[in-house]
């Protein structure tokens, strides 16, 4: 299903093709194909604003529905009383809250607490590996050549200084 509607196919628009051309003819068919193209481009930016101003108004209702909710909120209407519980736990909330942070905080009753503290013992630690300085000649490597130094750089100053060697394994 693809095109202007359902059920209209390619055939069928070669169809209003040739019967387009038949009908007004070669020389004026561009100028009505590009009438109609301005004619479905006005039709298609009026649906697109009549869209718009919908969402907006669909916007708006939403906008005044939760206004509504928000005001019988603040004047209480609507609100239905929870219990005696509630209100109790609500205090209990309230009344952790505002405490001072310095006062301690009992997670469980005193006969409940263990007989002696926890001891943390601490974990021993590996001694760490000795670095060990190996020169070319005790490595277990091949050797390394140093390359000589083929030329100078001068400096800022401009004295010239000679490039240092790098090793090179081989």
């Amino acid at each position: 299903m693809g095109g202007l509607g359902p059920g209209i196919g390619g055939g069928e628009y070669l169809v209003i093709a040739v019967v387009a051309l038949l009908v007004v003819g070669p020389e004026r068919l561009p100028l009505l194909l590009r009438k109609l193209g301005k004619l479905v481009a006005k039709a298609r930016g009026m649906a697109n604003e009549f869209r718009s101003s919908f969402d907006e108004m669909a916007r708006q209702s939403e906008l005044d529905e939760l206004r509504k909710e928000v005001q019988a909120l603040r004047t209480g209407q609507g609100m239905v009383p929870l219990g005696a519980e509630a209100d109790a736990a609500f205090r209990e909330i309230r009344d952790d809250l505002n405490r001072p942070l310095d006062q301690p905080v009992m997670l469980a009753a005193p006969d409940e607490w263990p007989d002696s503290p926890p001891v943390m013992t601490p974990l021993e630690a590996e001694p760490a590996p000795k670095a060990k300085a190996i020169s070319a000649t005790k490595s277990r490597k091949a050797p390394t050549k140093t390359a000589a130094p083929a030329a100078s750089i001068k400096t800022a100053s401009g004295k010239a200084r000679p490039i240092r060697a790098k090793k090179v394994d081989l």
